[in-house]
């Protein structure tokens, strides 16, 4: 795997995707973007896998945006922008949109095409040297609609705005201020604090925690009320094998054994 730049491993419960470019703080290619498609679908159906991180190869960089050098070539014409545009959206889709949880662990530099990935996770944990940017502004592009609102959905309106036009590079304490990201960790135990998380999210009841992360896409897409959908996800529940061991362990004082995958 190691002369792959983009690559899944599975260790029990958990998929990880690496971004395996150090050389170029893990800059996102064409094929990158496509590929990212590829690796989430493989996660959703291996039913064993219930969370899925994302991360940098190493300490040093998340991503440090998309590949700058293949924009003459790739990006050259106006068919060309609209491919590799569309690769870029597929793959901010396939992140955002997926079933199951997702969480970015941002190590050093998460600017632009790597922030844009980071967004489209349902958490973001960063070391404290964490170094966040959206930076169309400084490349004469505009984001996708969706990507612009995984951003106003976060952050809100106004710093939406400050984070695009001015291009600029945030901390992740001011990151963590304005709700870009959920946690910060110091660099040496970020990796043991995303991992027990990560835990704390396997063990609980996964038809709970996927319909949850239903719900919410449909509030944030402009839902306020009850649909034939969420009021099937509520019924079917309370007829889970998973709804009658929690209530069960519970009742016993112990720890529920939740089944559903």
């Amino acid at each position: 795997m190691a002369n792959q730049d983009i690559f899944l491993i599975k260790e029990g419960e958990v998929a990880t995707i690496i971004l395996n470019r150090p050389e170029k703080r893990n800059a996102l290619t064409y094929d990158m973007w496509r590929t990212i498609p590829e690796l989430v679908r493989q996660v959703e159906e291996d039913s064993a896998i219930k969370v899925l991180k994302v991360r940098g190869v190493d300490n040093t960089a998340f991503a440090a945006g998309a590949d700058i050098s293949e924009f003459k070539t790739l990006r050259g014409s106006a068919e060309g922008a609209e491919r590799y545009n569309e690769a870029t959206h597929q793959a901010e889709r396939a992140l955002a949109e997926m079933t199951k949880p997702s969480i970015a662990m941002i190590q050093g530099f998460c600017i632009g095409g790597g922030c844009e990935i980071a967004l489209a996770c349902d958490f973001r944990f960063s070391d404290s040297n964490g170094r966040f940017g959206i930076t169309p502004a400084k490349l004469g592009l505009v984001y996708s609609l969706t990507a612009t609102k995984q951003l106003v959905d976060l952050v809100g309106p106004a710093q939406a705005k400050y984070i695009l036009f001015s291009g600029r590079h945030l901390d992740a304490e001011k990151a963590l201020r304005i709700g870009l990201i959920d946690e910060i960790f110091a660099p040496e135990e970020i990796g043991v604090k995303t991992d027990e998380f990560i835990a704390d999210l396997c063990r609980n009841a996964q038809f709970t925690i996927r319909s949850a992360k239903r719900m919410i896409a449909l509030i944030t897409a402009g839902q306020t009320t009850e649909s034939e959908e969420t009021e099937r996800l509520r019924a079917e529940s309370f007829s889970t094998e998973d709804y009658q061991e929690g209530v069960s362990a519970f009742l016993e004082k112990r720890k529920p054994n939740f089944k559903f995958r």
